[in-house]
């Protein structure tokens, strides 16, 4: 049985990316793997008014269960309504790997779906991601493309090394392929290690002259960046003094991401941040607190914090706050 997003309550992306364009911030898109970061994600995003994308990975999907993950999001609309007003919701697969998953998402209520073949040769990402689109568009869920590949580890995802965006191959994959969004490859990457840096050290910037020449051959179409968490170092430090081990790690610079925002990037990505801070807050209960067996007790706090740290991202680097009136 099919079950379509609109009877979820659901939106797809097209007019979400059409209002970011207009307004030159970018929609952000966070991954959750539990009920506690939906929550943090729905509240920080009603509290401040900010669109959403709920993202869900394909291990993530596995980890939830597909059935329950839908009603969970069809519980997230719900909630919003109880806690505020409404904000336009979408629920987003991230890195597809096949037809067959992304055919499966569209059947079973997700309202956008992403079709990742930009490991694969450059015919074959192109009819890999067509097949997708022809079959999410008769359901009118919109589809996001990528071309370049991105270093790290997240999930199933994983590359050695990143391959830049050629912004000579855009115009004929996004004609040939009909896709609504694409995902670029201008220097961010998957993880918590995006870039190991020694203390002092400089972080390499954006290849944000990828970007503007993707731009020049696409105007006003919607792009993408992914892996885009900016890895806070408070989380990083709290982790490491309460028994963890993350050395030398650092993510993607804030205010590099407010330029992209304003550009035409109206789509970033987020999960590390979330699972850093729910990991750094769960730490330190454990260890300031050894009796503490409800896991009510550290997940509630941790879900607080996750709300900060969502609606801070949502005021001050995608700048989409108060865009829902």
């Amino acid at each position: 049985m099919t079950v379509s997003y609109k009877d979820l309550g659901l939106v797809n992306t097209r007019q979400m990316f059409k209002d970011a364009m207009a307004g030159g911030y970018a929609i952000p898109a966070y991954n959750f793997n539990n009920m506690e970061q939906l929550q943090a994600i729905v509240t920080a995003c009603v509290q401040t008014g900010s669109p959403v994308i709920l993202q869900v990975s394909k291990g993530a999907r596995q980890y939830a269960n597909a059935t329950l993950l839908r009603w969970m999001a069809r519980g997230a609309v719900e909630m919003m309504k109880e806690i505020g007003k409404p904000v336009p919701l979408c629920l987003h697969l991230d890195h597809g790997d096949s037809f067959e998953l992304c055919k499966d998402c569209i059947d079973n209520g997700f309202s956008s779906v992403m079709i990742d073949g930009s490991h694969l040769p450059y015919e074959e990402n192109v009819a890999l991601t067509k097949k997708v689109v022809d079959y999410a568009h008769q359901h009118d869920v919109t589809v996001e493309g990528e071309l370049g590949v991105l270093a790290g580890i997240e999930d199933e995802v994983s590359a050695e090394h990143h391959t830049y965006t050629d912004p000579a191959q855009v115009e004929d994959f996004v004609k040939r392929t009909g896709v609504d969004s694409l995902a670029i490859s201008i220097g961010t990457s998957h993880g918590a290690y995006k870039f190991k840096v020694k203390p002092g050290e400089k972080l390499p910037e954006l290849r944000f002259d990828i970007l503007e020449e993707v731009s020049k051959r696409l105007p006003g179409f919607p792009i993408v960046l992914h892996g885009s968490s900016s890895v806070p170092q408070w989380a990083v430090k709290q982790i490491n003094e309460y028994g963890g081990k993350l050395e030398d790690t650092a993510g993607i610079p804030e205010e590099q991401l407010r330029k992209a925002a304003k550009s035409a990037v109206c789509k970033i990505n987020v999960d590390s941040d979330g699972r850093l801070v729910m990991t750094a807050t769960i730490r330190k209960i454990f260890a300031t607190k050894p009796s503490e067996f409800d896991p009510r007790k550290y997940l509630g706090p941790a879900r607080e914090e996750l709300i900060k740290m969502y609606a801070e991202k949502n005021e001050n680097v995608f700048g989409s706050a108060g865009r829902v009136k």
